[in-house]
């Protein structure tokens, strides 16, 4: 009975994680400075992370080991956000979720980040929208990505 619920709450935290993370896109990259594939790869990670680090304080279940790969940016869109410079990012990349009794790939999921270059250049940013009550303004969270 117990590798039943583990079995299920694995297929649960992947619908979550690939819901999570859908975005629409069809241009392709154009900017200079825009971010690396890399930074966006990490910045996928760190978002996959903190949606992890909620499901798995609701669920009480140990979280899973991820991996990304074949990131594939498909559109890098120049915006401001809190005056400082923000791309949004749109692709798809690949995920192996590996969980103590299993292993879930998933293929081509779609992604739509926000990566801020930090006043002094040296640093960037996952920015996510903060849910808003209606009539306020949007607000942000920024975490560092390393």
């Amino acid at each position: 009975m117990q590798a039943a619920a583990k079995s299920i709450v694995s297929v649960v935290l992947v619908a979550i994680f690939a819901i999570a993370l859908t975005a629409c896109t069809t241009n392709t990259p154009t900017l200079g400075f825009a971010p690396s594939q890399q930074l966006v790869q990490k910045a996928i990670a760190l978002q996959i992370s903190q949606t992890q680090q909620q499901l798995t304080q609701q669920l009480q279940s140990l979280p899973p080991k991820v991996e990304i790969t074949q990131v594939v940016l498909k559109q890098v869109e120049p915006l401001f956000i809190e005056n400082l410079p923000t791309y949004r990012v749109l692709g798809t990349y690949d995920i192996r979720f590996k969980f103590s009794t299993q292993q879930v790939t998933r293929l081509k999921n779609p992604f739509d980040v926000y990566l801020q270059r930090q006043k002094e250049g040296k640093t960037w940013r996952l920015v996510l929208p903060k849910a808003r009550d209606r009539g306020t303004q949007s607000s942000f969270s920024s975490y560092l990505i390393q």
